[in-house]
């Protein structure tokens, strides 16, 4: 009997990793949402962090740091919750093809590649809501849009540009995922490795060293993506109703001739801190909900 208990949880067993996925994401982008605005205002050109933080609160206040927060927790709900959750069955279901050995580093990052093109497909809609209300501050009066929250966003966009307008930059958005979620997960495992064998570092040394690494690496694969889907997302036409970019591949090689290559790195700092906190505290609120869940029975 006591075997038979874990199937009357029913489909429980299958949608807790997008669960657990999605409420650790959440959690850790209440956290990340100031970082993540003043990122943007940089990526829009509007000075240093320094400069950014000192103009946001001398507008705008305190709450001008939490502006899209509804729709970042959207994002997180749709994106993080897809991406960790396909994550996890990718995995599980490589291990049994694998006859329940480890993975090798390639095919976890196969596995991170497609779990993190599932979540920005998913999620994309969410992710233009976000860009666009962090971004509206920034416009001239006349061409601010006004959204109130997040599903407000989503019905204008809809209403105003179409269903499909929900996934304009979805291709440069999933390109950044895969490289972003490749670049997480194929470190994230190595340096779990190296700090807890090499090392012989405890729990938290090793969530803290290893994400922050991942985090890094994160970064460094994915703001070129992030910063040619910022301009993509934001952009408005002209009074002769032309757009500046006519796609990514334009957006990229324009940015590429008229800055270089380190154009598309425009705040780093900023970016990296920002991912390898988030990526950080996601594992941690992951290994909490999972704990929590132990001892609660399921």
């Amino acid at each position: 009997m006591a075997d038979e208990k874990p199937k009357s949880l029913g489909v429980w067993p299958t949608v807790k990793p997008f669960v657990n996925g999605g409420a650790s994401g959440m959690l850790a982008t209440c956290v990340i949402q100031p970082i993540d605005m003043i990122k943007v205002r940089i990526q829009l050109g509007q000075g240093s962090a320094g400069e950014v933080t000192r103009n946001m609160l001398k507008n705008d206040g305190v709450g001008a740091f939490y502006k899209g927060l509804s729709a970042g927790l959207l994002r997180q709900a749709t994106y993080t919750t897809a991406r960790l959750g396909s994550f996890r069955i990718l995995t599980s279901k490589a291990i049994e093809a694998n006859d329940g050995k480890p993975l090798p580093l390639y095919q976890k990052a196969l596995c991170g590649l497609t779990a993190g093109a599932i979540g920005a497909s998913v999620g994309s809609p969410a992710d233009l809501a976000l860009i666009r209300m962090q971004a509206d501050a920034t416009l001239p009066l006349a061409q601010r849009r006004h959204y109130t929250n997040a599903f407000h966003a989503l019905y204008r966009i809809t209403a105003d540009e179409g269903v499909l307008a929900l996934w304009k930059g979805a291709g440069p958005t999933v390109v950044r995922a895969m490289a972003l979620n490749m670049g997480m997960l194929a470190s994230y495992d190595q340096s779990v490795e190296f700090f807890k064998d090499s090392l012989g570092c405890g729990e938290a040394a090793t969530i803290v060293g290893a994400s922050s690494i991942s985090g890094f690496f994160a970064a460094a694969c994915s703001l070129p993506f992030d910063y040619v889907k910022t301009q993509i997302q934001k952009m408005q036409p002209d009074a002769a109703g032309k757009y500046p970019y006519t796609g990514s591949l334009d957006c990229a090689m324009k940015t590429l001739k008229a800055g270089g290559p380190f154009k598309f790195y425009t705040g780093f700092p900023v970016y990296c801190v920002r991912i390898a906190p988030h990526v950080m505290m996601t594992w941690i609120f992951l290994n909490q909900i999972q704990k929590f869940e132990k001892t609660v029975g399921l």
